[in-house]
């Protein structure tokens, strides 16, 4: 067949071959997004004209489909599909001429027919030219669906020149074949195809028919086994369907099939806007550690069932990062590689409702189920309390719906807890970080009729600060259990001053330490000879120093913070301490004791050192040794 027309690519930019191949696109396998689309856009402007009544030669009830075969041997990829087509006019207008948008001619052509709401991608011109980034030779063999149309095809070989001929296709739609490069034989390997595809196009709105090339198995009788021909996508994602119309098991089904993940989560959130923006997706709530760093979410962003990217910051905010979900966005502004969102104000208010419909389903679970919430609150809580950090507009809209865990393991509101304490504690709530190691302190509060939260994870540290500051009205603050020692767990029985000095004299000498802090108060509780107190400010100030890594440097910034040890009067082996103080004979007994009470105390405050370990412990058998 003879060329009817050889000729140069108009660019609009110089060399913007080698660009396109390197700068554009970030991943290789895009090519094969951008050539899927432009078949779906093909087929989506068909329709589109048929509803217009400027296709009546094509069937009402036409099939569309978009295929794909691989021709290992011939080192070939073909991308089929039956939609729109072109005619050479067409090739040279929107293939020639790179950066020409088939899909804003065909709008603004439309334009007062299709309306504000039209669904073209439209992305011929770079799109296609994504194909050269593995292909050294590309052809177009295509027919118009206009009346009396001429088939033609085109080819190029990735510089900028190009040639048209006549075709002898038959069928309406486009064909386009990619002869793969050398180095780029791993897209001939089929598993990557495939997964490609199900990555980037696995929900696009047309069925995408897989072939390998291979012949169909033949049965023992050489018959040729015909199997059902099954698309690789799903082109009606859940979140298309109205959240009234999916069913439990659908949602947890296309949960799983998204993410492989077979761990059911706890709810969703179904987003369904069509104003002032389309938007339509599912977000899942998935059990989430207590650490953040350990915690990977995974919310796909797509535009008209195209995937777009993994986690992307400017539609969500970083927090809700943290989720597992789909975002499908028609009205996303993005550029011409449809890899990037521009900076744009829809952006933002997309955002915006997104929070909001988060908030929503929180407070509405909180209020219609209050026993299911706080049974997902040790799940969820590392979330919200991340996201009142990160947006303070999200905690004004959850924070009637945050709870803490007390020490009756109750899940109780701020507002709750501090009506239950108003009469011990008043706007102070104490904390507790560890169950285990406090239990001590726990008991203290316990037996006084007091009580406190329970906040365990590294979270919870800059949580409690952020509630102290933006709670400026209510003037709440946060202590640890081990800060202070209250006047309610205190006899009235003042400590005389002589006993004071003879105790803390005797402590002093007895552990070495000339500068600990002591302090000697009269506990109700009687069987408790010693705690360890630090001040909720110096523990703060401590932590802020493991921050920046203990550095000298900024040593200078911070005081530092030092317990105190305070004794317990009310106790009997204090006061025996106290009776034998003028005893010689029990100096070595006195001094054991002192020690083995003194570390006992910091036990309960904190982990001792290694070094302090192995002293307590052989210091516990002497005092075993001195019993028997």
């Amino acid at each position: 067949m003879s060329v009817q027309e050889k000729g140069n690519l108009s660019v609009n930019s110089e060399n913007i071959l080698p660009i396109i191949k390197k700068w554009l696109y970030s991943d290789t396998d895009i090519f094969m997004r951008e050539l899927i689309s432009n078949g779906t856009d093909a087929i989506s402007k068909l329709k589109k004209l048929i509803d217009l009544g400027e296709a009546k030669n094509v069937p009402a009830d036409e099939t569309y489909r978009i295929d794909i075969i691989l021709n290992k041997e011939d080192k070939t990829i073909k991308f089929i599909d039956n939609g729109i087509g072109m005619t050479a006019e067409e090739i040279k207008e929107y293939i020639n001429q790179i950066a020409f948008s088939g899909a804003s001619a065909f709008v603004e052509k439309y334009n007062d027919k299709i309306g504000k709401d039209n669904d073209i991608i439209g992305h011929f011109g770079l799109g296609f030219y994504s194909a050269f980034m593995v292909a050294e030779t590309v052809t177009i063999d295509t027919l118009s669906y206009k009346e009396g149309a001429t088939p033609c095809k085109w080819k190029s070989d990735g510089g900028v020149e190009f040639e048209i001929s006549e075709s002898d296709r038959i069928t309406r739609g486009t064909e386009i074949t990619l002869h793969i490069a050398e180095g780029e034989e791993d897209f001939l390997e089929e598993f990557k195809l495939r997964s490609i595809i199900r990555k980037y196009c696995g929900f696009m709105p047309v069925d995408i028919f897989f072939d390998n090339g291979e012949p169909a198995p033949v049965n023992d009788d050489d018959e040729i086994e015909v199997e059902e021909e099954k698309p690789i996508n799903d082109s009606t994602p859940l979140w298309l369907k109205k959240p009234n119309e999916c069913t439990d098991n659908e949602y947890k089904d296309f949960y799983r099939t998204l993410f492989n993940d077979f761990n059911e989560p706890l709810f969703w959130i179904h987003l369904n806007m069509d104003y002032p923006f389309n938007l339509k997706g599912i977000l899942y709530f998935p059990k989430l550690n207590h650490e953040l760093e350990s915690i990977e979410g995974e919310v796909k962003l797509y535009n008209n069932q195209v995937f777009i990217a993994d986690n992307v910051k400017e539609v969500l905010p970083e927090f809700l990062l943290l989720l597992k979900g789909a975002i499908d966005c028609p009205d996303l502004p993005l550029n011409v590689s449809r890899s990037f969102l521009q900076n744009d104000r829809e952006v933002s208010k997309m955002s915006s409702y997104i929070i909001k419909k988060v908030a929503d389903k929180l407070n509405s679970i909180f209020k219609s189920d209050r026993e299911q919430f706080n049974s997902y609150w040790e799940d969820i809580s590392p979330f919200i309390k991340y996201g009142c950090i990160k947006d303070e507009s999200f905690y004004k809209k959850v924070s009637g719906s945050i709870l803490f865990k007390d020490l009756n393991q109750e899940y109780l509101t701020l507002e709750e807890y501090l009506e239950k304490t108003k009469d011990t504690t008043k706007d102070k709530i104490y904390y507790v970080t560890n169950e285990q190691q406090q239990a001590q302190y726990i008991k203290m509060f316990k037996d006084n009729g007091m009580n406190a939260v329970i906040l365990t994870t590294n979270l919870d540290n800059p949580f409690v600060t952020y509630l102290e500051n933006y709670e400026t009205d209510r003037k709440i603050s946060f202590s640890r259990i081990d800060a202070e020692i209250t006047e309610s767990m205190k006899n009235e029985t003042e400590v005389n001053e002589d006993d004071k000095k003879s105790l803390e004299e005797i402590f002093k000498n007895a552990l070495g330490l000339e500068n600990l802090k002591i302090q000697i108060e009269e506990l109700k509780t009687a069987n408790i000879p010693a705690i360890i107190l630090l001040s909720e400010e110096e523990r703060r100030m401590q932590e802020m120093m493991k921050m920046f890594g203990n550095n000298p440097s900024m040593a200078g910034m911070f005081n530092g913070g030092q317990e105190t040890l305070l004794l317990n009067k009310n106790n009997s082996l204090i006061n025996m301490l106290l009776e034998n103080k003028d005893n010689e004979d029990k100096n070595e007994n006195i001094k054991l004791v002192c020690q083995q009470i003194y570390d006992l105390a910091m036990l309960s405050h904190k982990p001792l050192t290694a070094d302090t370990m192995n002293e307590f412990m052989e210091r516990s058998y002497k005092v075993f040794e001195k019993l028997m």
